[in-house]
């Protein structure tokens, strides 16, 4: 059991730190390309957020686990909105974007609706990924398309813009490319020992592997976007906090179940899972309503979503006990 929790550790511990420098890698790469920091921040930075995920998902399904490849998106999603957005509340109150109501808020409700559609048949297969991954794509475009014809002022572009230029990287592009060599290979290693590991849980516990999904290997592969919007919170970019949240759970369901069903498809029986898949789509609900107009996000409905967030988890924990 030492072992099998000392596996479960460090695979997370590089999954964080392999995150971390493979986006600073790419982003600075990207900038010495002359990208605009608008569009690293859309396409680079978002991307990144979500690599733990992809990462650990792609290895689930490669190692026939599609339970803990498909528990952790559905189990991101709801600790994104929950834990995320409600810590981030409860240190910064963010103001809402504008442009999030207009153009992502409608994505995450349609990216949501998708997990039950998908699994009506019992399986997510090549050709679902195929729709998923062409989705993630035109996604992409039409937000920097749009958050370039985007009106001055708009919070989160501003705060995006201002971020990535603040953290431009001074290292020489082969140092650049380095990096994120080392921290694609660090994701890698970290992902295949924090699946182990995880698979390794459940069987020590007699715990389902779709539970430990939804819960252990959810919460883990949060925790880069967890840190991510706490300090983006505290330096007053908690706008951007939000978005990053909303962005990684719209590509949790296009990029990451879209690229995991790609390499092996995923099994599914969807009575079976339609507790947590309800659960994720109210999440999903509740994060519209509380984003619904321009304003801030107060410490109370941080609270509400953090107690909700719990509460879940708990309930998710039982039922697989």
């Amino acid at each position: 059991m030492l072992l099998t929790v000392g596996l479960l550790l460090v695979g997370l511990a590089l999954l964080v730190f392999g995150a971390d420098w493979f986006v600073k890698g790419a982003a600075g790469i990207a900038d010495t390309f002359g990208v605009p920091p608008l569009v690293i921040g859309l396409t680079v930075v978002a991307y990144g957020t979500s690599m733990p995920e992809l990462v650990v998902s792609a290895v689930a399904s490669l190692d026939g686990s599609g339970s803990i490849a498909l528990g952790n998106v559905v189990g991101s999603n709801i600790a994104n909105i929950g834990l995320i957005l409600g810590v981030t509340a409860l240190v910064a109150p963010p103001e809402v974007s504008g442009s999030l109501i207009k153009r992502e808020v409608p994505m995450l409700l349609i990216s949501s609706l998708a997990v039950p559609l998908a699994l009506l048949d019992g399986v997510i297969s090549r050709v679902d990924s195929v729709v998923l991954l062409v989705a993630a794509v035109g996604f992409t475009v039409a937000t920097v398309r749009f958050a370039r014809a985007e009106p001055a002022g708009d919070i989160l572009i501003a705060e995006t813009i201002e971020e990535v230029t603040e953290h431009r990287s001074t290292l020489s592009t082969p140092k650049l490319l380095g990096l994120s060599v080392l921290g694609l290979a660090m994701l890698l290693l970290g992902g295949r020992w924090f699946v182990s590991g995880a698979v390794n849980v459940a069987v020590a516990f007699g715990v389902s592997e779709r539970v430990i999904g939804l819960t252990v290997v959810a919460i883990g592969t949060s925790l880069p976007e967890l840190a991510a919007s706490v300090v983006a919170a505290l330096r007053g970019h908690s706008a951007m906090a939000v978005g990053n949240v909303i962005g990684s759970n719209i590509f949790n369901v296009l990029l990451v179940l879209g690229a995991a069903s790609a390499l092996a498809p995923v099994a599914g029986d969807l009575m079976a899972l339609w507790p947590e898949v309800a659960l994720m789509l109210a999440f999903t609900v509740l994060a519209a309503l509380v984003l619904r107009t321009q304003r801030v996000i107060s410490r109370f409905e941080g609270a509400i979503l953090m107690g909700g967030y719990v509460a879940a988890v708990l309930w998710m924990a039982q039922a697989g006990g």
